[in-house]
């Protein structure tokens, strides 16, 4: 051990002393630190967690990760814990579009109908179908329907299917005369909308303006209703 004397009033330092004060020196300088207020604070750095409680964060509440199984602890893990125990779960049920449309009958009533060969008469054979499709991929339709799937199966298409019966008849008449009838649907949907709330009528027993609750299903109908309508007219026939 080698021994240093600076002065005649200091005592000795070592080498091991000078080391350890440079390693102490190092260690501080690569120390994150943060200024506030003039002085100096060390800075702790720690990982936000990603975990969600389901007590709200009160302490008086139920915590639900100490009472609950691993098992069945969050969404994901329920619906793969329930799919073991039912398969036909109402949780984890999918509407079964084919078997309801052969059912009730919907191929048979279409081509009673003779819904195709007006469709063909408006221009909206396979051929055009065909031409569609690269327009509607560069509008992201296909994108937008292939992302919900989930979405369109178990939401749209019940409404959709479980309806035909009663929309098929008057889907064929309209086909039969053309966009004249779709200008026209809308027209009574959006009259019926305005005719409502001109009239304040009211929903009974609730006292919302009818017009209003109305709308939410009126105003959609004649949106769709003149965008088919403008979309017939503008095919080549």
């Amino acid at each position: 051990e080698i021994v240093a004397t600076v002065g005649s009033n200091m005592a000795p330092v070592t080498t091991t002393t000078l080391f350890t004060a440079l390693a102490f020196t190092g260690a501080a300088a690569y120390a994150p630190v943060n200024t506030v207020g003039g002085a100096f604070k060390s800075r702790q750095v720690s990982k936000s967690s990603t975990r969600v409680y389901e007590n709200f964060g009160f302490e008086f509440a139920e915590d639900m990760v100490e009472n609950t199984p691993d098992v069945i602890l969050g969404e994901a893990n329920y619906k793969q814990w329930v799919s073991t125990v039912n398969d036909n779960s109402f949780l984890n049920r999918q509407y079964n579009v084919v078997g309801r449309v052969r059912e009730l009958g919907l191929l048979e009533k279409t081509a009673e109908l003779g819904v195709l060969s007006k469709l063909e008469k408006l221009g909206l054979d396979l051929a055009t179908v065909e031409e569609l499709l690269p327009q509607a991929e560069k509008l992201g339709l296909l994108s937008v329907v292939g992302n919900n799937q989930q979405l369109l199966i178990n939401g749209a298409a019940p409404l959709v299917i479980e309806g035909a019966p009663i929309l098929l008849p008057v889907v064929a008449g309209a086909l039969g005369v053309g966009p004249a009838a779709f200008y026209l649907g809308a027209a009574g949907f959006f009259g019926l909308d305005y005719f409502l709330i001109a009239n304040g009528v009211e929903v009974p027993f609730v006292g919302l303006p009818a017009g209003v609750v109305a709308g939410l299903l009126l105003v959609p109908l004649g949106v769709v209703s003149g965008g088919v309508g403008l979309f017939f007219s503008g095919l080549k026939k």
